[in-house]
């Protein structure tokens, strides 16, 4: 059979797709579908049998890259190793730290697992349909399952844009319906319960500011003493407490999580700046809430001095009982406590920031005010209401002193008896007139209760025969303004013996001479209570704001203690010289 005549054609312009017979007696076709990465056109080839099926194919091809584009030639991505790459490479650089983290769950735990086999090119939106509803199917909630879709459809978005994938199938696919709860805020009677209850405890200051001003738990955990202008009754929303990420110090010999290894290390930034215009404002703080912060803050000079060299001096308003900034995972139980022992129903810590946002709304405060109170970007007026309209010192001590007078209202006959300063005493900060000090050799333990004070009495004496021991009252305000350790305790403290051990080295990993013993021991009721555990030993090491690194060693096993106290110097040596390794010198 004769070979069909090639026919004559002139030259194709430059770009043009072409058409032609080639030597082996197949119709080829080669379409200019874009660039390749060299600069070179890309161009692409097919092969058919006749001139009728190259060229639906050739139209075609130019149908698709002229519509949505034709995916780029070379690596065929998979789902997982698209959601990997992308992940990893393109969104962890970008994105915030808590953002991140809940991409890759998203990724790891439900997208890869569920998907991660599909080729990109051929994934449906009937397969994400299906995988959403088998998600709901086997227990996650139709919000978990949102939160897969909404990753999704970012990274296959970021895929279509560099030309890995031609469209996305998540836009196409319906996300699981949410129906969002309605959120019911604490009534004025039920903050009362939580202010007055909060007042028993340490860092009550903590949920007077959630309950009273909004800040969200990042704001307020990330609150620092220089944030807080006491003359003018302002404080100054500047950066969010980061969750803390932790890998482990043991060399992962513990078999734990990192999150649980006694030696865990933080390798995430404590904070970050509050980015937007809203998210940076300031807030007027009512008389009664500052009074509580001073308050506070003395409170915390007595905590330092009672941990010596335990505490870490950073600043925060609210710390752990040695100076680190809360966990926000220990603020939220705190903040389930408290629910719980004010009797008050349960709840989200968030909702203390919808009460805030209503009690606004009950005084009638303006939405110009309100939006910068609560750090709201609510769209293009409201952004020209905070751009003309000033938050000066007037408006904010009037919306301050509203806020006071609805949640601190005391009854006239209490106010006219008890006077302006015990009517704030009255408030979240209302406790028993009466202190009851242990008098143990000399040396006084105040506490709340009778009861704790004549236990630690009892005990003293039975470990100190011949040594006098016994109970005084005195009145809550002689005591407090008496000076020295002026904690007064809600519970018994430990009688067991903690042995230490501190070191400290500079930048380079040189030990640096502090003048103190580096080992000692003494009696655990010397420290606040709860800084102790029943564990044998106990260490960690951190950085000094100067930049020098301590490593910290205690426990009740001193023979543990001194096994560790070498491991937990080379740690503080290899800290000191290799900072960016632990997440530090980070804001």
């Amino acid at each position: 059979m004769a070979k069909p005549k090639k026919p004559s054609t002139s030259r194709q312009p430059n770009g043009a797709s072409s058409i032609y017979l080639g030597k082996d007696g197949r119709w080829h076709g080669r379409v200019t579908v874009g660039v390749k990465d060299d600069g070179t056109p890309d161009r692409r080839h097919v092969s058919r049998k006749t001139r009728a099926e190259v060229t639906k194919v050739v139209r075609e091809l130019e149908k698709q890259r002229d519509s949505t584009g034709v995916a780029k030639a070379g690596q065929t991505w998979t789902v997982q190793t698209w959601l990997t790459h992308w992940v990893e490479n393109i969104a962890a650089p970008s994105v915030g730290e808590n953002t991140i983290d809940g991409y890759r769950v998203a990724v790891y735990h439900h997208l890869i697992p569920g998907l991660g086999a599909h080729r990109l090119e051929k994934l449906e939106a009937e397969h994400l349909e299906r995988f959403y509803r088998k998600m709901q199917a086997n227990g996650s909630a139709a919000g978990t399952a949102h939160q897969a879709h909404r990753t999704l459809r970012t990274a296959l978005n970021e895929a279509v844009r560099r030309g890995h994938a031609v469209r996305n199938p998540a836009t196409t696919a319906k996300a699981p319906r949410l129906e969002e709860d309605e959120v019911e805020p604490y009534s004025v009677e039920e903050v009362k319960s939580l202010l007055a209850e909060a007042g028993k405890h340490r860092n009550a200051a903590r949920w007077v500011i959630a309950l009273a001003l909004g800040l969200r738990q990042g704001e307020a955990l990330g609150m620092q003493w220089a944030d807080i202008d006491f003359e003018l009754g302002v404080i100054r929303v500047r950066r969010g407490r980061l969750r803390p990420r932790y890998e482990h110090g043991c060399g992962n010999r513990c078999g734990r999580k990192p999150g649980y290894c006694p030696q865990k290390i933080n390798v995430r930034r404590e904070t970050k700046s509050v980015k937007s215009r809203a998210g940076q404002r300031p807030i007027g703080v009512p008389d009664e809430l500052m009074a509580l912060l001073r308050r506070h803050k003395e409170d915390q000079g007595q905590e330092r001095a009672l941990a010596r060299d335990l505490w870490t001096e950073k600043g925060y308003v609210f710390t752990s009982p040695v100076g680190e900034p809360l966990n926000p995972n220990t603020d939220f139980h705190r903040w389930k406590d408290l629910l719980k022992a004010a009797g008050v129903r349960d709840g989200r810590l968030h909702d203390a920031r919808h009460t805030a946002a209503t009690v606004l709304l009950i005084l009638g405060i303006s939405d110009a005010v309100v939006d910068s109170i609560m750090g709201w970007e609510s769209g293009k007026s409201a952004r020209m209401r905070r751009r003309y309209q000033h938050m000066t010192g007037p408006v904010l001590q009037q919306t301050a002193a509203k806020i006071g007078a609805l949640l601190w209202a005391v009854p006239a006959d209490v106010a006219e008896e008890a006077g302006s300063r015990a009517a704030v005493r009255s408030g979240p900060a209302a406790v028993d007139s009466t202190v009851y000090l242990a008098d143990l050799g000399g040396r006084r333990l105040a506490f709340a209760a009778r009861q704790h004070a004549e236990r630690v009495v009892a005990q003293w004496s039975e470990d100190r025969p011949g040594q006098s021991a016994q109970v005084e009252e005195m009145g809550r305000e002689r005591w407090e303004a008496g000076g020295g350790a002026q904690l007064i305790r809600h519970e018994i403290p430990d009688r067991r013996m903690v042995h230490h051990a501190h070191a400290v080295f500079l930048t380079g990993g040189e030990r640096l001479n502090v003048g103190s013993p580096a080992r000692w021991s003494t009696w655990a009721w010397d420290f606040e209570p709860d800084l102790y555990t029943d564990l044998p030993v106990r260490w960690h090491t951190s950085r000094r704001p100067g930049q020098e690194i301590e490593a910290h060693v205690r426990g009740t096993d001193e023979d543990a203690v001194s096994s560790a106290y070498g491991e937990a110097c080379a740690q503080a040596v290899d800290r000191a010289r290799n900072s960016a390794t632990y997440g530090d010198g980070q804001s």
